[in-house]
This record gives C-alpha cells, sequence and structure tokens, in this order.
C-alpha cells in the first residue's frame, strides 16, 4: 500500500476512536472551571541523519527529559515537527548553497520520543514538512500515528478528538505548498468555522512571520523572508478567533513573540524554538525555549496559564532557566505590542486575564 493511502487509513481509524470516546463519555470533566488544560512549545527537531548523521549520544532519548513532567500533566501536549520522521529517502528541497541550508530528517523511532514526553498532538505545517516530499510527511504522519500522536498539517488533514468528554480540534495552518493555506484568510476562516459548528475547543496553529534580523516584535503588517510572503499574522489570528478558533499557536520566527487576549482567547504570536538539536541557532533569544500551559472553560474561554521557562543547552534539550528570561521577555513584548490587550502577568510565570482587557477585546458573538 502507498504510504499516503496507509496515513489515510490511520488517521480515519484515530478520528472513529475519538468520536467514540467523545460518545461514550456523557459527563465532561471540569475541575475549578478548567475544562481544558493545553501545553504547547514551539519548533521541535530533535536530530537529523541526513546529510551525516547528527544525533545526540543517546539517540536523542533524554532530550525532552526536563520539560516532560509539564507536557504529560496537561490533557494536550502540543508542538510543531521541524522536519520529517524518515527513515532513508531523498529530498525534494534544493538548496543554492548548501552550506546555508538545512535539510531535516530524523528517525522514524524518534517518535517514540515525542510520545514518551507527552506530545499528543504535532503541527506539519511548516516550510521543512516537505524537505524529502510529500513522501517525507506521509512518513512523519505514519510514525505520529504509530505513536498514538495526532498531526495536522497537510491540506485536509485535521486533528480531531475526545479529551475528558469534549471534541478538540486541531488544525494547521502555513504559507506553503500543500498545507492549509494561511495566506487565504476568507478560506482559513470557512475552514475554522466548520470545525467550530463540530467540536467543542478548537486550537489553530500557525507557522508565520519572518525569521532574519529582528523580529521579536509583532509587525501589524505582512511579514517577507527571503521574498516569500509569510503572512499577516495579528490579521490572522484574531481572524481565526473571530471564526470560532479558541486558542492559537504561533511558532515560525525562531524567536519567542507576544501574547495577546482577543475576543478572551489566548493568541501566542510565537513559541520560538523549544528543542532543535541541529542545524537551528540557540544562541540568545533564539535558544529561548518557552512551554506554555494554557488552562480554558467549557466555552474555550482562557481563563489562565503559565508560561515556563527554559533554555535550550546543546547538546542537551531544554533545561529550566530559573532566571525566567524568556517569560520576562514575553512579558515585556506583549505588553509593547499590545498594551490593551496582553495578559497580566504574574510571579511564578503566571499569566490571566485582565478584567479591562476581556472588556476591550470582546465583540458580540
Amino acid at each position: 500500500m502507498k504510504p499516503y493511502l496507509v496515513a489515510m487509513v490511520l488517521a480515519v481509524g484515530i478520528a472513529a476512536d475519538a468520536t467514540a470516546a467523545v460518545a461514550q463519555d456523557a459527563d465532561p470533566v471540569v475541575e475549578n472551571g478548567v475544562a481544558l488544560t493545553v501545553a504547547a512549545t514551539g519548533d521541535i527537531m530533535l536530530g537529523t541523519d541526513y546529510p551525516e548523521p547528527r544525533l545526540a549520544a543517546d539517540d536523542g532519548a533524554s532530550l525532552l527529559a526536563g520539560p516532560a513532567p509539564l507536557i504529560k500533566n496537561a490533557d494536550v501536549g502540543f508542538g510543531n515537527l521541524e522536519g520529517v520522521l524518515m527513515d532513508g529517502g531523498d529530498p525534494v528541497k534544493t538548496c543554492a548553497d548548501p552550506a546555508a541550508c538545512y535539510l531535516f530528517r530524523s528517525p522514524t523511532r524518534y517518535a517514540a520520543h515525542l510520545a514518551a514526553a507527552g506530545f499528543t498532538v504535532m503541527s506539519l505545517a511548516n516550510n521543512h514538512a516537505r524537505d524529502f516530499g510529500e513522501e517525507g510527511r506521509d512518513a512523519s504522519m505514519q510514525a505520529l500515528q504509530e505513536h498514538g500522536i495526532r498531526h495536522s498539517g497537510r491540506d485536509g488533514d485535521i486533528a480531531s478528538w475526545g479529551v475528558r468528554g469534549r471534541r478538540v480540534a486541531l488544525v494547521a495552518f502555513a504559507p506553503f505548498k500543500g498545507a492549509h493555506d494561511l495566506l487565504d484568510i476568507p478560506a482559513a476562516m470557512s475552514r475554522i468555522s466548520a470545525l467550530a459548528d463540530r467540536h467543542d475547543v478548537v486550537i489553530v496553529s500557525m507557522h508565520a512571520g519572518g525569521e532574519a534580523g529582528d523580529v521579536l516584535r509583532v509587525p501589524f503588517d505582512t511579514e517577507y523572508y527571503r521574498g516569500e510572503n509569510r503572512g499577516d499574522v495579528v490579521r490572522f489570528a484574531r481572524s481565526a478567533v473571530d471564526a470560532g478558533a479558541d486558542l492559537v499557536i504561533g511558532h515560525g520566527p525562531h524567536v519567542p513573540r507576544a501574547l495577546e487576549i482577543y475576543r478572551e482567547r489566548l493568541i501566542a504570536y510565537s513559541l520560538g524554538n523549544f528543542a532543535t538539536y541541529y542545524g537551528i541557532r540557540v544562541t540568545g533569544d533564539n535558544g529561548l525555549a518557552p512551554l506554555l500551559i494554557a488552562e480554558l472553560d467549557a466555552g474555550g474561554r482562557f481563563l489562565g496559564g503559565t508560561v515556563h521557562s527554559f533554555r535550550q543547552k546543546r547538546p542537551g534539550g531544554p533545561v529550566v532557566d530559573t532566571s525566567a528570561e524568556v517569560f520576562r521577555l514575553i512579558r515585556r513584548l506583549s505588553q509593547e505590542d499590545f498594551p490593551e490587550t496582553a495578559p497580566a502577568f504574574l510571579d511564578e510565570g503566571r499569566i490571566e486575564p485582565r478584567p479591562e482587557s476581556a472588556a476591550q477585546s470582546s465583540m458580540p458573538d
């Protein structure tokens, strides 16, 4: 059977299981008003074996050990898979300057590391998801599914499952070939609206924004990287919420960006890099690795959460940063970019809605 057919069969099976799970749970679980907790990270690439092995000494097994307890404690564990999970295969992407162009191919066995760390759903919508063509994305989908991890990325590929008695969907967008198109906002809104009609909580992933230079600040305009349109992140994210998204998780710029509460929903404009073993710079702000925990009520509204501060330390993975540098950076960026709609930043990395931000950003349904 062709790889893409295998992926489709597995996806249908997982969707059926999710529907059954929701139907069997007649009493959704709510604890202190919290109906769902989501642990979210930015880019993950645990090592590559192309064109030569660049893998951790323990085959990557311990790279996610530090943050794993936090991720496993959440109802949903999300990350962006920056590259493919594939054994062998030839690249499709061509590089004018191979010394400055990276292709990421992790062994399929590395999906087990993601599952062991608590990840339950991954984005496959980014500029490295097709480094080895659609066959590479097929291989990633199959490897994840074999370890019980859902995914979204290719146009039409949407994760849908039951969590604590609620129907949850995740759809990943990017401005790249074969993905749910982030640049076609009307089509994106239509897709999100349809998901919102059938699900209790809709999570949207967006791989968007510039990369080179100082890209910490949200520009409130279309961003470009090497002449490529990388989208208008504020317009897309707010449109997604208008269409029915309950949580928007951004990644792509390789640095953290601001948080905003819009219409009582949380938008993370970029969670930067999280666990990128090779080929992606991790010095300075690029090495900051936030782990966002978002607490949502039964209607998907943001109740509160925590920004856990990690920093990448090669040759290892993300480690706890007791100085809370990334929390402090995200706080500053949020207050500068969204002075009216930033969350309140409290002690110990805690974030909560501000009463005035809910009033100012809410719009009638």
